[in-house]
């Protein structure tokens, strides 16, 4: 017996309906992963000096002109503190001109990759980025070897979205020390970029 023809179609349509349903969660859920996608692409891309992918996610004039603000805001607020101390006021000061050669060293692949293994600038004079922990299966230090030299462990952080266009990592950075966050814009549908730094979160 042949099955009519409105019969087949009419047993197709919830088949149908279910695979666009399927699709649509999927893609949904991609472009709210896409932010933590690139966090961890960038992340590993400044560990390994990977200059080409860092500059797919990273926007590089954006950071530079947020590091010089909080810089120079951070120089501020240790000038308030210290106002009653004239060496760290001189110190403060000198600082501050040197901001441009400090926002020049974070601004790039070795700064994006202290900022991102929780080591941001503290806004001392001839400062450079922190070199960032080895990667996991990485040389261990050998017995004996000078410790002081190592890098910091990476801060304990959490990430998150803090509106539809704006995704958040924010780091812990111990007692006593105010966190830090790394601010990434969404560009497009599913494309983020790091372009700014809160120091003082």
């Amino acid at each position: 017996m042949t099955v009519p023809k409105r019969s087949q179609g009419s047993a197709t349509r919830p088949l149908l309906i279910t695979l666009i349903v399927v699709i649509v969660i999927a893609a949904l859920g991609f472009v709210y992963a896409s932010p933590y996608i690139a966090v961890n692409n960038l992340k590993r891309a400044a560990d390994a000096r990977d200059v080409q992918t860092v500059n797919q996610y990273v926007d590089f004039p954006a950071l530079r002109a947020s590091l010089k603000q909080q810089v120079a805001d951070m120089l501020t607020r240790r000038l308030e503190a210290d106002a009653g101390n004239k060496m760290a006021t001189i110190g403060a000061v000198i600082g501050v001109t040197l901001i441009g050669p400090l926002v020049d060293a974070y601004a790039t692949p070795d700064g994006v990759a202290a900022l991102l293994n929780g080591m941001p600038p503290r806004g001392t004079p001839g400062e450079q980025p922190a070199a960032p922990p080895p990667a996991a299966g990485g040389e261990a230090p050998a017995a004996g070897a000078n410790q002081a030299s190592a890098p910091p462990p990476a801060r304990q952080s959490t990430a998150g979205y803090r509106s539809l266009n704006e995704f958040v990592i924010t780091f812990r950075r111990g007692e006593g020390n105010a966190n830090y966050s790394a601010i990434f814009h969404r560009e497009g549908l599913i494309t983020w970029k790091l372009a700014a730094i809160n120091l003082n979160e």
